[in-house]
C-alpha cells in the first residue's frame, strides 16, 4: 500500500492535532483501571496522552476473556478511532494502566474540527492512513515474526512495560500463552548472563 504522506508531514499534523486537543479540550485525570471507553457502548472521547499509558481490550467471543490488543503511550493519542467520529459503539474497552493525564475532546468536537477546511479534512485522512499502516504492521507481525521477535519489539518500543503489566496481559498482547512468555524471559535471562 502506497503511503500518501511522509514522516515530516505526519509529525507536523500530529503536533497540530495535539495543539487542538490542548486548546479545545479539557484536562482529565484517569486513575489506574478507569475507562476512557467501554466496549459495546457509544464511543465519546479523543484525547492526547500527556502522561501515562492506556490499554485496549476486547472480549473474546468464544472464551469471554479480555484480550489486550493495543496501547496508547505518553505523547500519543487515545481513542476508538474512527468510532468516536461516528458515535458508533466502541470496539474496545480503553483503560488506564496507571495514573494518566490527558487533554480530552468529544468526538463531536473533533468531527467539527475536521470539517472546518480542506486542510483539516486532509488531516483526518492522514490520521486514518497512519492508523491503518500501524494496524497493518501489527497484523503482519503476527505472521512474519516469532513470539520472541514480537516480545523484543514490544520491549524496544516500551521498555518499562514489564513493570506495568502482568505476565498474562503481555501474553495476550503478543497472542501467546503466559507459559511462552515465561520461557522467553527465562531464555533471555540465561542467555544474557
Amino acid at each position: 500500500m502506497e503511503q500518501k504522506y511522509n514522516t515530516t508531514t505526519l509529525v507536523t499534523e500530529m503536533a497540530r492535532l495535539r495543539e487542538f486537543c490542548e486548546q479545545e479540550g479539557e484536562v482529565f485525570v484517569y486513575r489506574k483501571g478507569e475507562q476512557l471507553e467501554r466496549e459495546g457502548e457509544p464511543a465519546h472521547w479523543f484525547a492526547y496522552v500527556e502522561r501515562g499509558c492506556f490499554k485496549y481490550m476486547t472480549r473474546g467471543m468464544s472464551d469471554g476473556r479480555d484480550h489486550l490488543t493495543w496501547f496508547s503511550f505518553e505523547g500519543e493519542f487515545v481513542a476508538d478511532y474512527p468510532s468516536v467520529l461516528t458515535g458508533r459503539l466502541s470496539q474496545a474497552t480503553i483503560e488506564a494502566m496507571m495514573l494518566c493525564r490527558v487533554w480530552r475532546v468529544s468526538g463531536e468536537r473533533l468531527k467539527q474540527f475536521f470539517g472546518q477546511s480542506i486542510e483539516t479534512r486532509d488531516m483526518r485522512a492522514l490520521i486514518g492512513e497512519h492508523m491503518l499502516s500501524q494496524f497493518k504492521a501489527r497484523y503482519q507481525d503476527f505472521h512474519r515474526t516469532t513470539p520472541r521477535e514480537r516480545y523484543d519489539l514490544l520491549m524496544l518500543r516500551c521498555p518499562g512495560i514489564v513493570n506495568e503489566l502482568p505476565l498474562h496481559a503481555i501474553a495476550s498482547f503478543l497472542n501467546v500463552s503466559p507459559k511462552t512468555i515465561s520461557m522467553l524471559r527465562r531464555d533471555i535471562t540465561f542467555s544474557s548472563g
